[in-house]
């Protein structure tokens, strides 16, 4: 299945554009979502350990699964102040 994943701040950054469309098989997890976008963006690979996603505009764990049409957010650490 084909999943976009939506970016924001340093993740658009680093990606040079505020998507992603990846290829992950059936019933994958976020856990292997996480790993594919580190493989098709090495730029993203330090930046995706800390990272928080949100799918259906809901926060969710590495082993949550993912439907094929599930709208999914990578959210980098902020700081500010």
């Amino acid at each position: 299945m084909k999943v976009t994943v939506k970016l924001f701040a340093a993740a658009r950054d680093l990606a040079g554009g505020d998507q992603l469309t990846v290829e992950l098989p059936g019933g994958a997890t976020l856990g292997e979502l996480r790993k594919r976008l580190r493989q098709e963006c090495p730029s993203l690979g330090p930046l995706l350990a800390h990272a928080m996603f949100a799918v259906d505009a809901t926060y969710v764990s590495d082993d949550a699964p993912i439907s094929p049409h599930a709208e999914i957010a990578c959210i980098p650490p902020v700081s500010g102040g």
